[in-house]
Formats: structure tokens, sequence, C-alpha cells
């Protein structure tokens, strides 16, 4: 049988305090994390940081929900129109086996196709457009408006940021 997932929202840096908490209570609890380096004026620390900050994934909450809101350091159960929102197991599956097996897992603003974009990194840095799957690759379409036509080059989402984040403090298009 699969356990049914669902996300708890968390009040600012209590994630690890309500995984505690909640495991304490008899919860099956999952909170992947990353490593990364702090760096301060005197020295550098590895340190192990929420891969989704805000969030802790909790199973089988369906007749214990209220001791679940009545955790310290929980803000809300994610839901849709009142009801807790289920999160498919394979989703849960992917992001522990990225965060148990790879060092290389970092948070990474949410992007889908369509979204307009803007590569952070390599030879086309600077450049938006916008972001489409081709197969099992990703793909950039800058369009040349003037033309009324449009190339695709194919880049790895890791270099992209969404155009709300801004492209090095512009958020107009590069033409």
């Amino acid at each position: 049988m699969q356990d049914t997932w669902f996300a708890l929202h968390t009040r600012h840096q209590h994630e690890t305090k309500v995984t505690q908490i909640l495991n304490n209570k008899g919860f099956d609890t999952f909170l992947p994390l990353y490593q990364t380096v702090k760096r301060w004026s005197d020295r550098n620390k590895t340190v192990s940081l929420p891969l989704f900050p805000g969030y802790v994934f909790v199973s089988r909450i369906e007749q214990r929900q209220y001791d679940v809101l009545n955790t310290h350091g929980v803000a809300s159960i994610v839901s849709i129109a009142g009801a807790p929102a289920p999160i498919s197991d394979d989703e849960i599956e992917t992001i522990r086996r990225a965060a148990n097996n790879s060092a290389r897992v970092e948070p990474h603003p949410y992007l889908k196709v369509g979204d307009e974009v803007c590569i952070r990194s390599g030879p086309l840095t600077g450049t938006s457009g916008f972001l489409i799957r081709k197969k099992d690759s990703f793909r950039l379409v800058v369009c040349i408006e003037i033309l009324g036509r449009a190339a695709s080059v194919e880049i790895d989402a890791m270099d992209l940021d969404p155009i709300s984040i801004s492209c090095f403090g512009s958020n107009s298009r590069v033409s």
C-alpha cells in the first residue's frame, strides 16, 4: 500500500523542529535537505538546508489533522478547496531519490513549459525567451518579432531563471 503524502506549510525556519515533533507523535515525515556552503567574513561552513523552505511532507494525516495542525510551527496543511491536497507518491519518491543520491541537488525556481525565462549562465547569458520541451530536452525559443520568426536552442534547465526574477536587473527582453 502506498502512503498518501501531504505538504505542511511551516513557520519561517521551523521545518526541522516540525519534523522532529511530528516524528515523536508517530507521523511519517519527509524533509528533503541539500548541502550548501555558507560564507562568512572569517570562514566557510557546509550546512544542510530544506530543499523546499517552509514545507514539510507528512503521510497518513486523514484521521489526525487536528494533531498535525496543533503542532508548534505548523501554519497550515496545503489544501485545495478546503481539503488537504494529496501529493503523488511518484513525486515524493523522485525528490527522495534526488535528495538521497545526489550531492548536486539544490532548490530551483519552478518553471513550466510556456514560461518566459532568462538564461543566467553560459554563452547565452542574459538572453530571454520562452521555455518549451522537445522530446527529452528543454529548449529556449527566441523570437524576432518584426520578422514573425523564431528559433529554439537546447538549454540546460538549471541555467534558467523565470523572467520575474529578472535578467541581471532588467525585466525586459533581450532583442
